[in-house]
């Protein structure tokens, strides 16, 4: 059909009225029709009289019909069509990847770590172009290398937040944030609803929030080529007039801040939505990894495979690749919004319950910047990101993003108030402490790791300020299912205990830990700790008649007298008799199935005190051995358990069904361990 004879051309006003009009549109539009369409979109009267209405029937067409809603949000009436807009990004519907489809995304990315996979994953179908000059003539084509097309879904949301950046700056009125906070609130839901392509919706985000707010800065590049970059195109053509504006005055200064805030809100909890819902990963890699790849810079010598670090495959792997490069454009456009570390830490920190920029009901807009919350989450995670930075980066001087006046950051009190509010606090509503999520989890640990580097420890208020830090690491250390993450909480636990100067404080948490403590593989780490403790406290050259100065008495360490081992014995080495012996056998197994490793690394432990003879005399060991009935109250009971769980075990015992390969070898090697021990007893009378 010739385009003169077409019914949207022939039944342009005035040969219909507009409602007609939309009708005819309506009835006959299709993919064929619409460069028909964007041809008489550009009668400003015509956009101005229909094209909100449109709006809601050329969203189904995207990617085909992009230029006729981009000639809406040019010329149609911007206060209509903004509404009709934000309405649509509520309506997409975007596809729910169950979780096996996502177990298989998350496997075939981990696999194209080999670089043959990788090419052939990065090439597409349609592999040639014409050149500029369009001309079909030899030679006139290049090879190059288009993307596959994105989801339907994807495409409707790009397309739409790239109308908002074309509606927001064309709307003149006295309160834009009235318009500016709708907008936001159906971006944020849309995006929390979205399941895939993810880092181009954000990037599409970034670029849209630089549009409304005239920022100038350039976005950042990607570290490879991913299609990110075309996220959101440019219109650079007529805009016209808001037809309802209203010129009779600047908008006030408190109105400019309630939408500065309203962004740097939204900023926030983009941040929070994306960092707390990653796909799946093959491997153990929580969130930005930033414990681990802090951890690899400053203590390579902790790292077990230099040949595969947490920094490489963040270089490497295209799925965590972009995960920084999303990142890093919001941390940019946090800053560009003003939006300085002070306020990040006040928001995370924060104790009211507020009403959050992203529920799904839309809120009234705020009547001034103070109404307007920062996510508590979204803030910490961004916050990390700029602490990280300075060292992952090498940037030596304080984040640009600081303002001059900002306080460091310390252990006490600055990082334990994050655990607090962050974490343990019954008003997140995240449940048992460490199932937060772990990229959540990554970002705390990661500031505490940024302050031992920095050695930033601070002064606890009290010795009960420095419990309650040392119980939340060291329960995450017990909880958290992450092993990447338990390492990490370890590590950050060990380090401040040993910071703290006065030995009765550690020796007392030490105690608190093996009494109290329910958790086998935490009591593990208390074992650890008084071992430290005691190897530091007790070096070789300390015995008697050594040749060296004597140590000064009141300079000695709690932990290099008979005390410390003394009041930690009966926790160390705790009578079994009854749980191990006296109690049924079913009721007794499960005991001792819970609280293994604990035995095993307290036999260690004692293994050590009877075979290292400096420390006999110093720490009266034989001492010990006697007044706490070790031999007695907990070798021999492990021993005899031993041996009657392994009857039990037989074909006709009581526990025939909790026999495998790994049980009996873990009852091999505590009867191994047990008779290295008592071969060990010896060495108390060779002293």
């Amino acid at each position: 059909m010739a385009e003169d004879e077409s019914p949207l051309i022939k039944a342009l006003p005035p040969e219909s009225d507009y409602i007609t009009y939309l009708t005819i549109v309506e009835y006959n539009l299709n993919p064929e029709n619409l460069p028909i369409l964007h041809k008489v979109l550009q009668d400003e009267t015509l956009a101005i009289n229909i094209g909100w209405d449109l709006v809601h029937l050329l969203v189904p067409f995207l990617p085909e019909s992009e230029q006729c809603l981009q000639d809406i949000a040019r010329l149609g009436n911007p206060r209509e069509v903004i509404l009709k807009v934000t309405e649509s990004l509520r309506l997409i519907e975007y596809e729910s990847p169950d979780d096996e489809s996502l177990d298989e995304l998350s496997q075939t990315l981990a696999g194209a770590l080999d670089s043959r996979v990788r090419a052939e994953s990065s090439t597409y179908p349609n592999k040639t172009a014409s050149t500029a000059d369009g001309e079909k003539r030899p030679g006139s084509s290049q090879m190059v290398e288009l993307p596959p097309p994105l989801p339907l879904a994807v495409s409707q949301f790009l397309a739409l937040i790239s109308m908002l950046a074309i509606l927001h700056p064309r709307i003149k009125t006295k309160y834009p944030s009235r318009f500016l906070s709708t907008t936001l609130q159906a971006i944020l839901a849309s995006f929390s609803n979205s399941g895939t392509h993810r880092e181009e919706m954000l990037l599409a985000i970034v670029k849209t929030v630089k549009t409304i707010t005239g920022i100038q800065r350039p976005m950042l590049p990607t570290r490879r080529s991913s299609g990110m970059m075309s996220a959101v195109s440019s219109v650079k053509s007529r805009h016209a007039a808001d037809p309802e504006g209203n010129t009779d005055g600047d908008v006030s200064p408190e109105e400019k801040a309630t939408r500065t805030k309203l962004l740097q809100s939204f900023v926030t909890h983009v941040t929070e939505e994306y960092l707390l819902n990653l796909p799946p990963h093959a491997e153990d890699v929580p969130g930005m990894a930033w414990c681990s790849r802090i951890m690899e810079l400053q203590h390579p010598e902790r790292t077990i495979d230099l040949s595969n670090t947490f920094a490489e495959r963040f270089q490497r792997e295209e799925q965590l690749s972009r995960r920084i490069d999303a990142i890093g454009q919001l941390v940019m456009l946090a800053h560009d919004l003003g939006l300085t570390d002070d306020a990040l830490l006040a928001a995370a920190v924060a104790v009211e319950k507020l009403p959050q920029v992203g529920d799904q009901d839309e809120a009234e807009p705020p009547a001034s910047a103070e109404d307007v919350p920062l996510s508590r989450v979204g803030a910490v995670l961004l916050y990390t990101a700029r602490q990280t930075s300075t060292i992952l980066y090498d940037m030596s001087s304080k984040s640009a993003s600081s303002a001059a006046d900002d306080q460091e950051f310390t252990i006490f009190p600055d990082h334990q108030s994050l655990l607090k509010h962050c974490l343990s606090s019954p008003a997140q509503g995240t449940g048992t402490l460490g199932t937060e999520p772990e990229a959540l989890i990554d970002a705390i640990l990661a500031l505490g790791l940024t302050c031992l580097e920095r050695d930033s420890m601070g002064e606890p208020a009290s010795d009960e300020q420095f419990n309650d830090y040392l119980q939340v690491t060291a329960l995450l250390s017990s909880n958290c299912p992450s092993p990447n993450l338990r390492g990490h909480a370890h590590y950050l636990a060990t380090t401040v205990l040993r910071s703290q100067p006065d030995d009765n404080a550690r020796r007392a948490f030490i105690r608190d830990t093996l009494e109290h403590c329910p958790f086998e593989n935490l009591k593990v780490s208390a074992v650890g700790w008084i071992k430290g403790e005691t190897i530091e406290a007790n070096p070789p050259t300390s015995m008697p008649g050594h040749l060296g100065r004597a140590p000064d008495p009141e300079a000695r360490s709690i932990f290099a007298t008979p005390f410390a081992l003394e009041s930690l014995a009966p926790y160390l080495f705790p009578s079994l008799h009854t749980e191990l012996i006296t109690a049924p056998v079913a009721e007794a197994w499960q005991i001792f199935q819970l609280n293994l490793s604990f035995y095993l690394t307290s036999l260690n432990f004692l293994y050590l005190l009877l075979c290292a003879k400096h420390l006999h005399h110093n720490l009266s060991i034989a001492d010990l051995w006697k007044d706490n009935d070790v031999a007695g109250s907990f070798l021999q009971p492990l021993r005899d358990a031993g041996q009657r769980f392994g009857i039990a075990l037989d074909d006709v015992g009581e526990l025939t069904d909790e026999r495998t390969p790994g049980v009996v070898a873990e009852l091999t090697l505590l009867d191994e361990t047990i008779e290295r021990v008592t071969r060990a007893v010896r060495y108390l009378n060779e002293t």
